[in-house]
């Protein structure tokens, strides 16, 4: 079953933030979507980075994963290209996407060494707790786009 997985360093500790990704997060349907927090490890990237990798490869099982990194300096892409770009991913190179939003420091090695691809939501800087909360809702519109649903206009 094809699957959309966004791992974050850290918890989610607002509840007008959780409140609207919990939200955009039920409207995922297909594919299926899941939000795995990973400890954080007071910006030790290292740390963290280990902790992120054990957590998606014990998720994705025997798959290979498909990891993509959230970075500053990643790929930019508008909703329809974004969209488009995840379904070419899961149509033809895996069943499960893992999208990474790393800690305060970054992504440690480990991390970076594992990725597939790297992508940035914006050219600005957030929070991590914000740039959660947009991924969530930018993977919802990209859903939407895929099947010609009105929330994208």
């Amino acid at each position: 079953m094809k699957e959309i997985v966004l791992v974050t360093v850290g918890k989610l500790k607002d509840a007008e933030l959780e409140k609207i990704e919990s939200n955009y997060s039920k409207r995922l349907k297909n594919p299926k979507f899941k939000i795995i927090e990973s400890k954080a490890y007071s910006e030790n990237k290292t740390l963290e980075a280990a902790e992120v990798m054990k957590r998606i490869n014990d998720y994705a099982g025997e798959q290979s994963p498909y990891i993509v990194t959230l970075e500053e300096r990643g790929d930019l892409y508008d909703s329809q290209t974004f969209s488009k770009w995840i379904y070419k991913i899961l149509e033809n190179k895996a069943e499960k996407i893992f999208f990474v939003i790393g800690g305060a420091a970054g992504h440690g090695d480990e991390v970076l060494n594992a990725k597939k691809e790297m992508i940035s939501l914006s050219p600005m800087t957030f929070p991590h707790k914000l740039a959660r909360v947009i991924m969530v809702e930018q993977l919802y519109r990209a859903t939407t786009i895929k099947i010609g649903h009105p929330y994208h206009k």
